[in-house]
Protein backbone atom coordinates (compact mmCIF):
# COMPACT_ATOMS: atom_id res chain seq x y z
CA UNK A 1 0.00 0.00 0.00
CA UNK A 2 1.19 3.37 -0.44
CA UNK A 3 -0.09 6.91 0.54
CA UNK A 4 -0.49 9.54 -2.23
CA UNK A 5 -1.38 13.04 -2.30
CA UNK A 6 -2.51 14.70 -5.99
CA UNK A 7 -2.55 18.40 -5.93
CA UNK A 8 -4.90 20.57 -8.19
CA UNK A 9 -3.52 23.73 -9.02
CA UNK A 10 -7.25 24.82 -10.73
CA UNK A 11 -8.25 27.95 -12.26
CA UNK A 12 -10.49 29.06 -9.21
CA UNK A 13 -9.40 26.38 -6.40
CA UNK A 14 -6.22 24.61 -5.02
CA UNK A 15 -7.29 21.23 -3.74
CA UNK A 16 -5.20 18.05 -2.36
CA UNK A 17 -6.59 14.49 -1.82
CA UNK A 18 -4.51 12.36 -0.02
CA UNK A 19 -5.17 8.89 -0.73
CA UNK A 20 -4.39 4.95 -0.10
CA UNK A 21 -3.47 2.95 -2.86
CA UNK A 22 -3.27 -0.60 -2.98
CA UNK A 23 -3.75 -3.92 -4.70
CA UNK A 24 -5.85 -5.28 -2.51
CA UNK A 25 -8.37 -2.20 -1.70
CA UNK A 26 -7.78 0.07 -5.15
CA UNK A 27 -7.66 3.59 -4.45
CA UNK A 28 -9.17 5.10 -0.81
CA UNK A 29 -9.86 8.65 -0.02
CA UNK A 30 -7.88 9.73 3.25
CA UNK A 31 -8.31 13.47 3.15
CA UNK A 32 -9.77 16.14 0.49
CA UNK A 33 -8.61 19.93 1.49
CA UNK A 34 -9.79 22.57 -0.67
CA UNK A 35 -9.10 26.20 -0.83
CA UNK A 36 -10.45 29.08 -2.84
CA UNK A 37 -8.13 31.01 -5.12
CA UNK A 38 -8.90 32.81 -7.92
CA UNK A 39 -5.94 32.51 -10.39
CA UNK A 40 -7.92 32.56 -13.17
CA UNK A 41 -9.27 35.84 -13.08
CA UNK A 42 -6.10 37.31 -13.44
CA UNK A 43 -4.71 34.78 -15.62
CA UNK A 44 -7.34 35.21 -18.37
CA UNK A 45 -7.55 38.86 -18.04
CA UNK A 46 -4.13 39.68 -18.32
CA UNK A 47 -1.96 36.49 -19.34
CA UNK A 48 -0.53 37.19 -15.52
CA UNK A 49 -0.71 35.98 -12.25
CA UNK A 50 -0.48 38.67 -9.96
CA UNK A 51 2.21 38.79 -6.43
CA UNK A 52 -0.36 38.91 -4.07
CA UNK A 53 -2.26 35.55 -5.46
CA UNK A 54 1.67 33.64 -5.92
CA UNK A 55 2.30 34.63 -2.61
CA UNK A 56 -0.76 32.67 -1.53
CA UNK A 57 -0.75 30.24 -3.63
CA UNK A 58 2.87 29.40 -1.94
CA UNK A 59 1.69 30.20 1.37
CA UNK A 60 -1.40 27.44 0.71
CA UNK A 61 1.42 25.17 -0.44
CA UNK A 62 3.55 25.09 2.21
CA UNK A 63 0.25 24.36 4.57
CA UNK A 64 -0.37 21.20 2.05
CA UNK A 65 3.43 20.18 2.23
CA UNK A 66 2.87 19.59 5.78
CA UNK A 67 -0.52 18.03 5.50
CA UNK A 68 1.50 15.78 3.57
CA UNK A 69 4.32 14.94 5.92
CA UNK A 70 1.69 14.64 8.73
CA UNK A 71 0.25 11.66 6.40
CA UNK A 72 3.79 10.59 5.33
CA UNK A 73 2.56 10.20 1.94
CA UNK A 74 5.08 8.62 -0.06
CA UNK A 75 4.96 10.22 -3.51
CA UNK A 76 2.64 13.20 -4.74
CA UNK A 77 2.01 14.78 -7.96
CA UNK A 78 0.95 18.53 -8.84
CA UNK A 79 -0.89 19.49 -11.92
CA UNK A 80 -1.34 22.92 -13.01
CA UNK A 81 -4.55 23.36 -15.55
CA UNK A 82 -5.24 26.18 -17.76
CA UNK A 83 -4.82 29.55 -15.24
CA UNK A 84 -1.12 28.37 -14.96
CA UNK A 85 -1.06 27.54 -19.01
CA UNK A 86 -2.28 30.56 -19.78
CA UNK A 87 -0.03 32.83 -18.18
CA UNK A 88 2.88 34.23 -20.38
CA UNK A 89 5.48 33.70 -17.60
CA UNK A 90 4.82 30.10 -17.00
CA UNK A 91 8.45 29.04 -16.58
CA UNK A 92 9.21 31.91 -13.91
CA UNK A 93 6.45 31.14 -11.46
CA UNK A 94 6.83 27.73 -11.04
CA UNK A 95 10.11 27.86 -10.62
CA UNK A 96 9.66 30.54 -7.60
CA UNK A 97 7.06 28.53 -6.52
CA UNK A 98 9.20 25.25 -6.30
CA UNK A 99 11.89 27.12 -4.32
CA UNK A 100 9.52 28.52 -1.82
CA UNK A 101 7.48 25.52 -1.43
CA UNK A 102 9.61 22.80 -2.39
CA UNK A 103 6.93 21.29 -4.69
CA UNK A 104 7.28 21.32 -8.12
CA UNK A 105 3.74 21.48 -10.12
CA UNK A 106 3.49 20.18 -14.00
CA UNK A 107 2.02 22.18 -16.59
CA UNK A 108 -0.83 19.80 -18.16
CA UNK A 109 -2.03 20.59 -21.67
CA UNK A 110 -5.73 20.39 -22.02
CA UNK A 111 -6.03 16.85 -23.86
CA UNK A 112 -3.37 15.36 -21.06
CA UNK A 113 -6.01 17.41 -18.42
CA UNK A 114 -9.35 16.45 -19.91
CA UNK A 115 -7.36 12.62 -19.78
CA UNK A 116 -7.28 12.59 -16.29
CA UNK A 117 -10.51 13.64 -15.95
CA UNK A 118 -12.07 10.78 -17.94
CA UNK A 119 -9.73 8.72 -16.32
CA UNK A 120 -11.35 9.31 -12.77
CA UNK A 121 -14.67 8.69 -14.85
CA UNK A 122 -13.65 5.38 -15.99
CA UNK A 123 -12.39 5.07 -12.44
CA UNK A 124 -16.06 3.83 -11.26
CA UNK A 125 -15.62 0.82 -13.43
CA UNK A 126 -19.01 -0.91 -13.89
CA UNK A 127 -21.07 2.18 -13.47
CA UNK A 128 -19.11 3.79 -16.14
CA UNK A 129 -19.09 0.82 -18.75
CA UNK A 130 -23.05 0.27 -18.64
CA UNK A 131 -23.54 4.11 -19.39
CA UNK A 132 -21.42 4.18 -22.72
CA UNK A 133 -22.92 1.24 -23.85
CA UNK A 134 -25.78 3.76 -24.87
CA UNK A 135 -24.44 6.85 -26.34
CA UNK A 136 -23.02 9.44 -24.31
CA UNK A 137 -21.08 12.52 -24.35
CA UNK A 138 -18.75 13.38 -20.98
CA UNK A 139 -19.26 16.97 -20.59
CA UNK A 140 -15.87 18.37 -18.77
CA UNK A 141 -16.76 21.75 -17.42
CA UNK A 142 -13.55 24.20 -16.45
CA UNK A 143 -12.74 27.37 -15.50
CA UNK A 144 -11.07 28.39 -18.97
CA UNK A 145 -13.07 25.87 -20.96
CA UNK A 146 -15.10 22.63 -21.61
CA UNK A 147 -14.09 19.36 -23.30
CA UNK A 148 -17.19 17.68 -25.13
CA UNK A 149 -16.49 14.20 -25.73
CA UNK A 150 -18.88 11.52 -27.28
CA UNK A 151 -19.03 7.88 -27.04
CA UNK A 152 -20.82 5.49 -29.65
CA UNK A 153 -21.20 1.98 -28.65
CA UNK A 154 -18.26 1.60 -26.44
CA UNK A 155 -16.12 3.83 -28.90
CA UNK A 156 -14.98 7.55 -28.42
CA UNK A 157 -15.64 9.00 -31.57
CA UNK A 158 -14.69 12.52 -30.77
CA UNK A 159 -13.89 15.25 -28.66
CA UNK A 160 -13.63 18.84 -28.96
CA UNK A 161 -12.25 21.72 -26.60
CA UNK A 162 -14.30 25.44 -26.47
CA UNK A 163 -13.34 28.39 -24.79
CA UNK A 164 -16.26 28.22 -22.64
CA UNK A 165 -15.23 27.44 -19.16
CA UNK A 166 -17.25 29.00 -15.84
CA UNK A 167 -14.37 31.66 -15.17
CA UNK A 168 -13.80 33.06 -18.88
CA UNK A 169 -18.05 33.67 -19.49
CA UNK A 170 -18.13 34.55 -15.64
CA UNK A 171 -15.81 37.55 -16.77
CA UNK A 172 -17.62 38.49 -20.02
CA UNK A 173 -21.00 38.62 -17.82
CA UNK A 174 -18.78 41.31 -15.71
CA UNK A 175 -17.60 43.43 -18.42
CA UNK A 176 -21.49 43.94 -19.58
CA UNK A 177 -22.30 44.68 -15.95
CA UNK A 178 -25.19 42.01 -16.35
CA UNK A 179 -27.94 41.26 -13.49
CA UNK A 180 -27.73 37.58 -12.63
CA UNK A 181 -31.73 37.34 -14.35
CA UNK A 182 -29.72 38.49 -17.60
CA UNK A 183 -27.33 35.55 -18.04
CA UNK A 184 -28.97 33.19 -19.77
CA UNK A 185 -30.09 35.08 -22.70
CA UNK A 186 -26.55 36.17 -22.91
CA UNK A 187 -24.18 33.37 -22.05
CA UNK A 188 -26.83 31.43 -24.91
CA UNK A 189 -25.49 34.01 -27.46
CA UNK A 190 -22.42 33.28 -26.04
CA UNK A 191 -22.26 29.83 -26.62
CA UNK A 192 -25.04 28.64 -29.36
CA UNK A 193 -22.52 29.56 -32.08
CA UNK A 194 -19.68 26.98 -31.22
CA UNK A 195 -22.67 24.29 -30.03
CA UNK A 196 -24.01 24.73 -33.92
CA UNK A 197 -20.65 23.96 -35.62
CA UNK A 198 -20.47 20.88 -33.23
CA UNK A 199 -23.70 19.88 -33.83
CA UNK A 200 -23.14 19.83 -37.48
CA UNK A 201 -19.49 18.42 -37.78
CA UNK A 202 -19.52 16.07 -35.17
CA UNK A 203 -23.25 15.19 -33.79
CA UNK A 204 -25.91 15.19 -37.04
CA UNK A 205 -28.63 13.75 -36.73
CA UNK A 206 -27.49 11.33 -33.45
CA UNK A 207 -29.33 11.65 -30.16
CA UNK A 208 -27.28 11.18 -27.34
CA UNK A 209 -28.62 9.57 -24.43
CA UNK A 210 -26.73 10.14 -21.69
CA UNK A 211 -24.43 13.10 -20.45
CA UNK A 212 -21.59 12.43 -17.92
CA UNK A 213 -21.37 15.88 -16.03
CA UNK A 214 -17.31 16.65 -14.69
CA UNK A 215 -17.28 19.95 -12.72
CA UNK A 216 -16.77 21.86 -9.60
CA UNK A 217 -20.00 22.86 -9.05
CA UNK A 218 -23.57 20.92 -10.13
CA UNK A 219 -21.41 17.93 -9.04
CA UNK A 220 -20.74 19.32 -5.33
CA UNK A 221 -24.63 20.37 -4.87
CA UNK A 222 -26.34 17.33 -6.65
CA UNK A 223 -23.62 14.92 -4.52
CA UNK A 224 -25.36 16.06 -1.36
CA UNK A 225 -28.72 15.57 -2.97
CA UNK A 226 -27.52 11.73 -4.70
CA UNK A 227 -26.50 10.72 -1.15
CA UNK A 228 -26.93 7.23 -1.01
CA UNK A 229 -28.36 6.63 -4.28
CA UNK A 230 -26.74 3.60 -5.67
CA UNK A 231 -25.45 4.72 -9.46
CA UNK A 232 -26.07 8.71 -9.19
CA UNK A 233 -28.39 9.13 -12.23
CA UNK A 234 -30.98 11.43 -12.35
CA UNK A 235 -33.34 12.76 -15.20
CA UNK A 236 -32.32 16.41 -17.09
CA UNK A 237 -35.70 17.54 -15.93
CA UNK A 238 -35.64 17.23 -12.21
CA UNK A 239 -31.94 18.19 -12.21
CA UNK A 240 -32.96 21.05 -13.14
CA UNK A 241 -36.11 21.77 -11.47
CA UNK A 242 -33.95 21.46 -8.47
CA UNK A 243 -31.28 24.10 -9.60
CA UNK A 244 -33.88 26.32 -10.69
CA UNK A 245 -35.93 26.19 -7.50
CA UNK A 246 -32.76 27.46 -5.94
CA UNK A 247 -31.09 30.14 -8.52
CA UNK A 248 -33.95 31.82 -8.84
CA UNK A 249 -33.29 33.15 -5.39
CA UNK A 250 -31.07 35.94 -3.81
CA UNK A 251 -27.60 34.59 -4.19
CA UNK A 252 -27.19 34.83 -0.30
CA UNK A 253 -30.53 32.48 -0.43
CA UNK A 254 -28.94 30.32 -3.00
CA UNK A 255 -26.14 29.51 -1.40
CA UNK A 256 -27.71 28.75 2.03
CA UNK A 257 -30.62 26.20 0.10
CA UNK A 258 -27.74 24.50 -1.86
CA UNK A 259 -24.73 24.67 1.12
CA UNK A 260 -22.02 26.34 -1.29
CA UNK A 261 -20.23 29.04 -0.96
CA UNK A 262 -22.00 32.61 -2.23
CA UNK A 263 -19.40 33.27 -4.55
CA UNK A 264 -19.77 29.80 -6.07
CA UNK A 265 -23.57 30.72 -6.95
CA UNK A 266 -22.52 32.53 -9.92
CA UNK A 267 -20.77 29.49 -11.35
CA UNK A 268 -23.02 27.07 -10.40
CA UNK A 269 -25.71 29.22 -12.41
CA UNK A 270 -23.32 29.54 -15.64
CA UNK A 271 -22.65 25.41 -15.49
CA UNK A 272 -25.97 25.20 -15.04
CA UNK A 273 -27.18 27.04 -18.02
CA UNK A 274 -24.02 25.07 -19.83
CA UNK A 275 -25.35 21.75 -19.11
CA UNK A 276 -28.89 22.61 -20.09
CA UNK A 277 -27.89 24.28 -23.61
CA UNK A 278 -25.81 21.24 -24.83
CA UNK A 279 -28.68 18.63 -23.05
CA UNK A 280 -30.69 20.73 -25.82
CA UNK A 281 -28.10 20.00 -28.89
CA UNK A 282 -27.41 16.58 -27.72
CA UNK A 283 -31.11 15.41 -26.88
CA UNK A 284 -29.82 14.08 -23.86
CA UNK A 285 -32.05 13.32 -20.82
CA UNK A 286 -30.63 11.24 -18.71
CA UNK A 287 -27.51 12.75 -16.30
CA UNK A 288 -24.98 10.91 -14.21
CA UNK A 289 -22.65 13.28 -11.78
CA UNK A 290 -19.70 10.77 -10.98
CA UNK A 291 -18.58 13.16 -8.45
CA UNK A 292 -15.03 12.91 -9.22
CA UNK A 293 -12.51 15.87 -9.46
CA UNK A 294 -8.75 15.82 -11.60
CA UNK A 295 -7.46 14.69 -8.36
CA UNK A 296 -9.01 11.27 -8.86
CA UNK A 297 -7.77 10.89 -11.94
CA UNK A 298 -4.15 12.24 -10.87
CA UNK A 299 -4.22 9.06 -8.53
CA UNK A 300 -6.10 6.84 -11.02
CA UNK A 301 -2.83 7.26 -13.39
CA UNK A 302 -0.45 7.04 -10.74
CA UNK A 303 -1.86 3.40 -9.06
CA UNK A 304 -2.02 2.24 -12.74
CA UNK A 305 1.70 3.23 -13.51
CA UNK A 306 2.45 1.85 -10.33
CA UNK A 307 0.60 -1.55 -11.19
CA UNK A 308 -1.16 -1.03 -8.25
CA UNK A 309 -5.16 -1.37 -9.37
CA UNK A 310 -6.28 -3.30 -11.99
CA UNK A 311 -7.79 -1.20 -15.28
CA UNK A 312 -10.57 -2.63 -16.93
CA UNK A 313 -11.14 0.24 -19.58
CA UNK A 314 -8.39 0.23 -22.62
CA UNK A 315 -7.81 3.38 -22.51
CA UNK A 316 -4.93 3.34 -25.03
CA UNK A 317 -7.70 2.44 -27.50
CA UNK A 318 -9.95 5.63 -26.86
CA UNK A 319 -6.04 7.20 -28.04
CA UNK A 320 -6.28 5.34 -31.24
CA UNK A 321 -10.44 5.32 -31.77
CA UNK A 322 -9.45 9.31 -31.59
CA UNK A 323 -6.92 9.20 -33.92
CA UNK A 324 -8.90 7.04 -36.70
CA UNK A 325 -12.29 9.50 -36.18
CA UNK A 326 -9.65 12.52 -36.79
CA UNK A 327 -8.23 10.26 -40.39
CA UNK A 328 -11.65 9.77 -41.52
CA UNK A 329 -12.89 13.23 -40.75
CA UNK A 330 -10.38 14.12 -43.24
CA UNK A 331 -11.00 11.69 -45.94
CA UNK A 332 -8.05 9.31 -45.26
CA UNK A 333 -8.01 5.52 -46.48
CA UNK A 334 -9.13 3.68 -43.23
CA UNK A 335 -7.32 0.68 -44.83
CA UNK A 336 -4.01 1.72 -45.97
CA UNK A 337 -3.88 3.31 -42.53
CA UNK A 338 -4.27 0.13 -41.06
CA UNK A 339 -1.96 -1.64 -43.61
CA UNK A 340 0.83 0.69 -42.45
CA UNK A 341 0.09 0.49 -39.05
CA UNK A 342 0.64 -3.42 -39.14
CA UNK A 343 3.50 -2.91 -41.09
CA UNK A 344 5.15 -0.03 -39.22
CA UNK A 345 4.78 -2.22 -35.68
CA UNK A 346 6.24 -5.44 -37.08
CA UNK A 347 9.33 -3.10 -38.11
CA UNK A 348 9.39 -1.80 -34.49
CA UNK A 349 8.70 -4.62 -32.58
CA UNK A 350 11.76 -6.51 -34.62
CA UNK A 351 13.95 -3.92 -33.51
CA UNK A 352 13.43 -3.21 -29.94
CA UNK A 353 17.29 -4.03 -28.87
CA UNK A 354 18.00 -1.67 -31.68
CA UNK A 355 15.94 1.41 -31.30
CA UNK A 356 15.55 1.48 -27.44
CA UNK A 357 12.17 2.91 -27.51
CA UNK A 358 9.02 2.27 -25.12
CA UNK A 359 5.55 1.35 -25.15
CA UNK A 360 4.43 5.22 -25.84
CA UNK A 361 6.76 5.60 -28.61
CA UNK A 362 5.16 2.56 -30.29
CA UNK A 363 1.47 4.33 -29.54
CA UNK A 364 2.97 7.43 -31.41
CA UNK A 365 3.95 5.37 -34.23
CA UNK A 366 0.56 3.59 -34.83
CA UNK A 367 -1.51 6.91 -34.64
CA UNK A 368 1.64 8.39 -36.95
CA UNK A 369 0.27 5.41 -39.46
CA UNK A 370 -3.24 5.89 -38.85
CA UNK A 371 -3.00 9.86 -39.84
CA UNK A 372 -0.07 9.23 -42.40
CA UNK A 373 -2.38 11.09 -45.45
CA UNK A 374 -4.91 13.27 -43.86
CA UNK A 375 -3.46 16.39 -45.66
CA UNK A 376 -4.44 15.05 -48.84
CA UNK A 377 -7.74 16.38 -47.69
CA UNK A 378 -6.22 19.89 -48.13
CA UNK A 379 -3.50 19.43 -51.01
CA UNK A 380 -1.96 16.26 -52.71
CA UNK A 381 1.00 18.60 -54.29
CA UNK A 382 1.72 19.35 -49.99
CA UNK A 383 0.97 16.58 -48.28
CA UNK A 384 3.55 16.88 -45.48
CA UNK A 385 3.11 20.42 -44.43
CA UNK A 386 -0.71 20.29 -44.34
CA UNK A 387 -0.66 16.93 -42.85
CA UNK A 388 1.38 18.58 -40.02
CA UNK A 389 -0.53 21.59 -40.06
CA UNK A 390 -4.25 19.65 -39.49
CA UNK A 391 -2.44 17.53 -36.20
CA UNK A 392 -1.02 20.64 -34.93
CA UNK A 393 -4.17 22.20 -34.93
CA UNK A 394 -6.48 19.02 -33.38
CA UNK A 395 -6.54 17.84 -30.32
CA UNK A 396 -6.07 14.22 -29.68
CA UNK A 397 -6.75 13.48 -26.19
CA UNK A 398 -4.84 12.04 -23.98
CA UNK A 399 -1.29 13.16 -26.07
CA UNK A 400 0.80 16.05 -24.74
CA UNK A 401 1.45 19.10 -26.79
CA UNK A 402 5.19 17.86 -27.22
CA UNK A 403 3.90 13.82 -28.50
CA UNK A 404 1.29 15.68 -31.13
CA UNK A 405 4.51 16.89 -32.46
CA UNK A 406 6.11 14.43 -32.45
CA UNK A 407 3.05 12.81 -34.52
CA UNK A 408 3.01 15.70 -36.61
CA UNK A 409 6.39 15.58 -37.74
CA UNK A 410 7.17 11.84 -38.11
CA UNK A 411 3.61 12.50 -40.41
CA UNK A 412 5.42 15.43 -42.39
CA UNK A 413 8.96 13.77 -42.76
CA UNK A 414 7.27 10.69 -44.17
CA UNK A 415 6.55 12.38 -46.97
CA UNK A 416 9.65 14.60 -47.28
CA UNK A 417 13.29 14.70 -47.18
CA UNK A 418 14.27 14.65 -43.73
CA UNK A 419 15.30 18.16 -41.88
CA UNK A 420 18.38 17.89 -39.46
CA UNK A 421 18.28 18.91 -35.92
CA UNK A 422 20.00 22.38 -36.92
CA UNK A 423 17.74 22.84 -39.82
CA UNK A 424 14.73 21.34 -37.98
CA UNK A 425 15.27 23.32 -34.48
CA UNK A 426 15.04 26.73 -36.16
CA UNK A 427 11.27 26.28 -37.27
CA UNK A 428 9.99 24.12 -33.51
CA UNK A 429 11.42 23.99 -29.76
CA UNK A 430 12.16 20.30 -29.85
CA UNK A 431 14.91 18.83 -27.73
CA UNK A 432 17.53 16.49 -28.93
CA UNK A 433 15.35 13.16 -27.14
CA UNK A 434 12.54 14.33 -28.84
CA UNK A 435 14.47 15.11 -32.20
CA UNK A 436 15.68 11.31 -31.86
CA UNK A 437 11.82 9.86 -31.72
CA UNK A 438 11.01 11.49 -34.31
CA UNK A 439 13.99 10.21 -36.69
CA UNK A 440 13.66 6.82 -35.12
CA UNK A 441 10.30 6.33 -35.71
CA UNK A 442 10.10 8.03 -39.42
CA UNK A 443 12.50 5.72 -40.43
CA UNK A 444 10.21 3.05 -39.55
CA UNK A 445 7.27 4.51 -41.24
CA UNK A 446 9.01 5.64 -44.55
CA UNK A 447 10.10 1.74 -44.20
CA UNK A 448 6.61 0.76 -44.11
CA UNK A 449 5.38 3.14 -46.68
CA UNK A 450 8.11 2.00 -49.23
CA UNK A 451 6.48 -1.68 -49.10
CA UNK A 452 3.15 -0.16 -50.13
CA UNK A 453 3.76 2.03 -52.10
CA UNK A 454 0.98 1.20 -54.59
CA UNK A 455 -1.11 1.57 -52.15
CA UNK A 456 -2.81 -2.05 -53.15
CA UNK A 457 -1.70 -3.81 -49.45
CA UNK A 458 -0.33 -6.59 -51.86
CA UNK A 459 1.28 -8.44 -48.67
CA UNK A 460 -0.61 -11.18 -47.21
CA UNK A 461 2.00 -11.75 -44.40
CA UNK A 462 5.14 -9.91 -43.32
CA UNK A 463 8.03 -10.54 -41.21
CA UNK A 464 10.77 -8.42 -39.64
CA UNK A 465 13.79 -10.13 -38.29
CA UNK A 466 17.41 -8.50 -37.23
CA UNK A 467 20.77 -10.83 -38.60
CA UNK A 468 23.85 -9.63 -39.37
CA UNK A 469 23.42 -5.71 -39.06
CA UNK A 470 20.30 -6.52 -41.85
CA UNK A 471 16.80 -5.88 -40.93
CA UNK A 472 15.05 -9.08 -43.04
CA UNK A 473 11.74 -8.29 -44.34
CA UNK A 474 10.35 -11.51 -45.36
CA UNK A 475 6.83 -10.87 -47.36
CA UNK A 476 4.00 -13.53 -48.49
CA UNK A 477 2.62 -12.12 -51.98
CA UNK A 478 0.87 -13.97 -55.20
CA UNK A 479 1.54 -10.67 -57.44
CA UNK A 480 4.33 -8.67 -58.90
CA UNK A 481 5.74 -6.22 -56.45
CA UNK A 482 8.60 -4.54 -58.96
CA UNK A 483 7.57 -1.26 -58.19
CA UNK A 484 8.25 -1.83 -54.32
CA UNK A 485 11.43 -2.70 -54.73
CA UNK A 486 12.30 -0.80 -56.93
CA UNK A 487 11.54 2.29 -55.28
CA UNK A 488 12.35 0.66 -51.87
CA UNK A 489 16.18 1.77 -51.51
CA UNK A 490 15.52 5.94 -51.02
CA UNK A 491 13.84 5.08 -48.22
CA UNK A 492 15.62 2.25 -46.74
CA UNK A 493 18.57 4.48 -47.14
CA UNK A 494 17.19 7.09 -44.20
CA UNK A 495 16.65 3.68 -42.01
CA UNK A 496 19.95 2.80 -42.46
CA UNK A 497 21.16 6.29 -41.72
CA UNK A 498 19.40 6.31 -38.24
CA UNK A 499 20.20 2.80 -37.26
CA UNK A 500 23.34 1.45 -39.34
CA UNK A 501 21.02 -1.44 -40.26
CA UNK A 502 20.02 -1.93 -43.77
CA UNK A 503 16.60 -2.92 -44.91
CA UNK A 504 16.27 -5.90 -46.95
CA UNK A 505 13.07 -7.33 -48.77
CA UNK A 506 13.09 -10.92 -49.00
CA UNK A 507 9.87 -12.76 -50.46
Amino acid sequence: MKTFAAIDVGSYELSMKILEISKQNGIKEIDYIRHRIDLGTDSFATGKISYERVDELCRVLREYKKIMDGYKAQEYKAYGTSAIREIENTVIVLDQIEQRTGIKIEVLSNSEQRFLDYKSVASKGKIFNKIIEKDTAILDIGGGSIQLSLFVKDSLVTTQNMRLGVLRLQDKMSVLNLRPSQYENIIDEFISSQLAVFKKLYLGERKIENIIVVDDYISEVMGKKLTGMSDGNIELGELSAFLDKALVKSTAEAARILNIPEENVPLLYISNVLLNRIAKVTGAKMIWVPGVTLCDGIAYEYGEKQNLIKVNHDFEQDIIACAQNISKRYMGSRRRGETLEKIALTIFDSMEEVHGLGKRERLLLRISALLHDCGKYISLMNLGECSYNIIMSTEIIGLSHLEREIVANIVKYNHMDFNYYDIMGQDISLDKEAYLKIAKLTAILKVANGLDRSHKQKFKNIKASIKDEQLIITIDTPVDITLEKGLFNRRADFFEEVYSVKPVIKG
